[in-house]
């Protein structure tokens, strides 16, 4: 029981710690678009300066997309008991299969525990909604491959 949880807590510190550097990064984008358009100095060519501060506008927006994005990851995340189980999928459960390992989180794409690779993914994800309230036994076929849930932790 003790590796299940050690186990729950590096898959979900791995997903923590991408989600916190998709936050940093798009903190880093939105303060290079703020200075940007602070920097920014009237010329005697008006247009130029109002194209320099559209662009800084726009990369502002990006930024701003970005962290928010980043943002909710962090909130569903913040859902997630890592100490608690239970014989169907749902947020936080680590799934074994015939065909892969999972970590029903975040599409934080591949982690490795060990020499054992998972795939976080989102329960929206067409994957991730097959997997959401399966349980041990169940099958579904994705891609034309039948998969079988082998375990649930």
């Amino acid at each position: 029981m003790e590796n299940t949880i050690n186990l729950r807590l590096e898959l979900y510190n791995q997903c923590l710690a991408y989600a916190n550097q998709r936050i940093s990064n798009a903190q880093e984008a939105l303060d290079h678009a703020q200075e940007s358009a602070n920097t920014e100095e009237k010329s005697s060519a008006g247009d130029k300066y109002e194209t320099g501060r559209a662009m800084a506008h726009l990369e502002r927006e990006k930024g701003l997309q970005q962290l928010n994005a980043a943002l909710k990851l962090k909130e569903v995340l913040d859902k997630i008991n890592t100490s608690s189980s239970s014989d169907r999928v749902t947020l936080g459960s680590i799934v074994m299969t015939n065909s892969g390992n999972f970590y029903l989180t975040i599409s934080a794409g591949l982690l490795k525990v060990g020499d054992i690779e998972f795939i976080a993914l989102s329960p929206a994800s067409p994957l991730g909604a097959m997997l959401n309230h399966k349980k041990i036994g169940d099958q579904f076929v994705f891609n034309r491959q039948t998969t079988v849930i082998q375990q649930i932790y």
